[in-house]
């Protein structure tokens, strides 16, 4: 679990560090005329903004399969019968039954 948390914390800074290793090659590229440049730069800031995107994301997974796990142990025959229902909906809506002669 902690080491989870050290890879969402890693991938969050080095997100950070595309993004401003981005902005900089995009200003670089914008007072050189540098398309090229500009346009890694642009690159680089989207991909340090997913990579941040992605970890928030992730911390938050996290979040919510622990709750459905403290549910789970709290409550197991809850679980259990949440489950049945779901699994007898759905295989309703997978195998309908159809009109017999």
């Amino acid at each position: 679990m902690a080491d989870d948390k050290l890879k969402t914390v890693a991938n969050k800074v080095e997100g950070i560090a595309d993004e401003a290793k981005g902005r900089l090659k995009d200003a670089a590229g914008g007072l050189t005329g540098d398309l090229g440049l500009q346009a890694e730069g642009k690159f680089d800031q989207f991909s340090g903004m997913a990579q941040q995107e992605f970890a928030d994301l992730y911390e938050e997974g996290e979040g919510v399969v622990e709750k459905a796990v403290t549910f789970v142990r709290d409550k197991p025959l809850l679980s259990l019968g949440i489950v049945s229902v779901l699994g007898l909906l759905v295989g309703c809506l997978v195998f309908p039954r159809g009109k017999r002669s």
